[in-house]
C-alpha cells in the first residue's frame, strides 16, 4: 500500500510554552495562525514547607522533550510533514530560580518557584524583590555541549539586575547583589536566531534537527504579542496560575503611582526599538482550583468548578481570598493570608466554589482599577486568554465585576502564538508577518456585563472588606531562627538567574548516551 501523502500546509512554526502548572509545546500555520495540534503534560509542585514552593528541574525539561516528540507524532498522525517547521519560539514563566553546576549541567536543589516565600525576611532588609527567570535556550542548543547562553529582554527585565532603558546588565546592581556579571547571558532581542536545535534522530522529532530557535519571551510579554496588542493603551489580561494584566505603553516608560510594575514589553528584533508595559500581578488565579481539587478534594477535576459553581449561581455571601502567598498588585502584603469568609449553616461546597471564581475577578479588578488611573484612560473592554478563560461562568463574573465587556479569542493559546510569531518574524526565518495588514483576523467571543452598576459596586466594596481582613496574620521569620537553607541568602539562591534548566539533561537533547 503506497504511503498516504503528507499535507503541504506551507511554513509551520512551533512554540513551546514552559509554565508553571504545565508544559505545552504547539504547531501553528504561519500564514493563518491556526493551532495545529499540541501535547500538553501537567508539572508537579512540591510544598515542603509553609510558603516554599518547589520544581523537579528535570521534570521541567523532560516534559519539553515530551511535549516536542508527542506533538510530532500527533502531527505525523495528521499526514502533516514536520519538516515544514521552519521556527520554534520559547515562552516560559519568569523569576523561576535554579542553582546548577555549569560543568555537569546539574542542578543543585529543585526549582524555587516564583510564588515561594522563603526569602522574605531577606527581601524586607533590602526592601527589594529579586526574582529570577527561566532560559531553554541554551539546553535546546546544546546545552554544555556548545549550546548559546543567552535570553531576551523580556526576561532579563525581571531579575532586578537589567537596565531596562539602556537594556544591558546593570553593573551596580550586580554589584550590589553580589552577581559576577561573566555568569549572566547574553541579552538578545525577543525575535532573532540565537543557535539551532540538537536533538537526537532516534526521535520522531529528530527532523527538527537544526530548524533555529528564534523567538523567546516571557510567557506574559508573549501574551501580549499573541493577542497583538502592539498599540500604547492596549492590554490584556491572562489567566494561568496567576492572573497578569498587561498594558503597552509604548516606547516610554510610564511607573506607577499605584502599585503596578513598569516591565519590558518586547522588542522583536535586533534593530526594533524596545517597547515597555506596566503590569498588575495576581499570585493566585488557576492555582486556586488546583487547590480545591489537591487539598480540599471538593473537585477531581479542574473543569468540575464551572459545574458546582453553576448549580447555585452565586457565592451566598461567602467571599474567599485566597491569599497563599500573600497579596501581590496592588497591595503587596506579605503579611496575608488566605481566608474564606461570610460563612453560615448554608454554605456548601458549590458556594465556596462561586466565590473562588469571584475572587479570581475581584482581584482582576483591583489591578484594572489600578491601571486605569496610572494610565489615566480607562479600558473599554478586557481582551483576556488562558487556560481558565473556558470557563463561562467566569468569563461573565469577569464582564459584572468590572463592568465592562470581555472580549475572549475562539483559540485561547495566545502565549504559545506570540512566541510563535516572534519566532516566525524572525530576520533569516521571515515567514510570519508582523505588518498590521497581515496579520490574521481573530474570532472573538464577548461576555457582556448583565448586572447594575450598583450591585457590581456592592459585591466589589464587600470583596475589599475580605481583603483587609487577610492581612497581617503573619510576621516574618528571620533566617537565623529557622532551619538553615542555601535559599535563605539571596545572591546564592539567585545565583544563574537566567539560566534555570540550561544545561540540564543536554546530553538527552544532544543524543549523547
Amino acid at each position: 500500500m503506497a504511503a498516504a501523502k503528507k499535507a503541504v500546509l506551507g511554513p509551520l512554526v512551533g512554540a513551546v510554552d514552559q509554565g508553571t502548572s504545565s508544559t505545552r509545546f504547539l504547531v501553528f500555520n504561519s500564514k493563518t495562525a491556526e493551532l495545529l495540534s499540541h501535547h500538553q503534560v501537567e508539572i508537579k509542585q512540591e510544598f515542603p514547607r509553609e510558603g516554599w514552593v518547589e520544581q523537579d528541574p528535570k521534570e521541567i525539561l523532560q516534559s519539553v522533550y515530551e511535549c516536542i516528540e508527542k506533538t510530532c507524532e500527533k502531527l505525523g498522525q495528521l499526514n502533516i510533514d514536520i519538516s515544514n517547521i521552519k521556527a520554534i519560539g520559547v515562552s516560559n514563566q519568569r523569576e523561576t530560580t535554579v542553582v546548577w553546576d555549569k560543568l555537569t549541567g546539574e542542578p543543585l536543589y529543585n526549582a524555587v518557584v516564583w510564588l515561594d516565600l522563603r526569602t522574605q525576611s531577606t527581601v524586607e532588609n533590602l526592601y527589594k524583590r529579586i526574582p529570577g527567570n527561566n532560559n531553554f535556550v541554551k539546553s535546546l542548543t546544546g546545552g554544555v555541549n556548545g549550546g548559546v547562553h543567552c535570553t531576551d529582554v523580556t526576561n532579563a527585565s525581571r531579575t532586578m539586575l537589567f537596565n531596562i532603558h539602556s537594556l544591558e546588565w546593570d553593573k551596580e546592581l550586580c554589584d550590589f547583589f553580589g552577581i559576577p556579571m561573566e555568569i549572566l547571558p547574553n541579552v538578545r532581542s525577543s525575535s532573532e536566531i540565537y543557535g539551532l536545535m540538537k536533538i537526537s534522530h532516534s526521535l520522531k522529532a529528530g527532523a527538527l534537527e537544526g530548524v533555529p530557535i528564534s523567538g523567546c519571551l516571557g510567557d506574559q510579554s508573549a501574551a501580549l504579542v499573541g493577542q497583538m496588542c502592539f498599540q500604547d493603551g492596549q492590554a490584556k489580561n491572562t489567566y494561568g496560575t496567576g492572573c497578569f494584566l498587561l498594558c503597552n505603553t509604548g516606547h516610554k516608560c510610564v511607573f506607577s503611582e499605584h502599585g503596578l510594575l513598569t516591565t519590558v514589553a518586547y522588542k522583536l528584533g535586533r534593530d526594533k526599538p524596545v517597547y515597555y508595559a506596566l503590569e498588575g500581578s495576581v499570585a493566585i488565579a488557576g492555582a486556586v482550583i488546583r487547590w480545591l481539587r489537591d487539598n480540599l478534594g471538593i473537585i477531581k477535576s479542574s473543569e468540575e468548578i464551572e459545574k458546582l459553581a453553576k448549580e447555585v449561581g452565586t457565592s451566598y455571601g461567602c467571599y474567599f481570598v485566597p491569599a497563599f502567598s500573600g497579596l501581590y498588585a496592588p497591595y503587596w502584603e506579605p503579611s496575608a493570608r488566605g481566608i474564606i469568609c461570610g460563612l453560615t449553616q448554608f454554605t456548601n461546597k458549590c458556594h465556596i466554589a462561586f466565590a473562588a471564581l469571584e475572587a479570581v475577578c475581584f482581584q482582576t479588578r483591583e489591578i484594572l482599577d489600578a491601571m486605569n488611573r496610572d494610565c489615566g484612560i480607562p479600558l473599554s473592554h478586557l481582551q483576556v486568554d488562558g487556560g481558565m478563560t473556558s470557563n463561562k461562568i467566569l468569563m461573565q463574573l469577569q464582564a459584572d465585576i468590572l463592568y465592562i465587556p470581555v472580549v475572549k479569542p475562539s483559540m485561547p493559546e495566545t502565549t504559545a502564538l506570540g512566541a510563535a510569531m516572534a519566532a516566525g518574524a524572525a530576520e533569516g526565518v521571515g515567514v510570519w508577518s508582523l505588518e498590521p495588514e497581515d496579520l490574521s483576523a481573530v474570532t472573538m467571543e464577548r461576555f457582556e456585563p448583565q448586572i447594575n452598576a450598583e450591585e457590581s459596586e456592592i459585591r466589589y466594596s464587600t470583596w475589599k472588606k475580605a481583603v483587609m481582613k487577610s492581612m497581617g496574620w503573619v510576621t516574618t521569620q528571620s533566617p537565623e531562627s529557622g532551619d538553615p537553607s542555601i535559599f535563605c541568602s539571596l545572591p546564592l539562591g539567585i545565583f544563574i538567574v537566567s539560566s534555570m534548566v540550561m544545561l540540564i539533561g543536554a546530553r538527552y537533547i544532544s543524543g549523547i548516551p
